[in-house]
């Protein structure tokens, strides 16, 4: 292993903590699920979204998707996608991107959650995955739900 790796895998492991507690405290004071948009930027297919998921319920998701709606700055709908989270134990908080073939990043000033196709997860609520939602966003980039 070089020292220049080294320091780099230190550098990363010192970081993620500190982004981790603000979404998992704000997971485990809803009971609910926690979605942040933490980066979006341009990648070789168009526009690449990073989010970071906590599951604050009692149970663990096999399969949760959200639909999201973009608005460009006029507030205009640029487009409609259902993202596919996979699944979401509970207790846990993971990191998801997302690649927006055809998407310019720069024509996107918001994100609306407008709905959750999947929930799925023994003894879980359809509608648990969007009761108490929490949205938060550390980009330029406005996330409601």
């Amino acid at each position: 292993m070089t020292q220049a790796f080294r320091f780099a895998l230190a550098a990363a492991v010192a970081l993620f903590p500190a982004a981790a507690p603000a979404i998992a405290q704000e997971t485990a004071a809803s009971g609910g699920l926690a979605i942040e948009l933490n980066d979006i930027a341009p990648s070789q297919k168009g526009c690449k979204l990073t989010f970071v998921a906590g599951n604050a319920l009692p149970q663990s998701l096999s399969k949760v998707s959200f639909e999201f709606v973009l608005f460009d700055h006029k507030g205009l709908v640029e487009r409609m996608s259902v993202l596919d989270f996979r699944d979401l134990p509970a207790g846990k908080t993971k990191v998801r991107q997302f690649d927006l073939p055809g998407t310019k990043c720069e024509s996107v000033k918001s994100l609306l959650i407008n709905d959750a196709p999947a929930c799925v997860g023994e003894g879980v609520d359809k509608n648990a995955c969007m009761s108490g939602l929490k949205t938060g966003s550390k980009s330029t980039v406005e996330l409601k739900g």
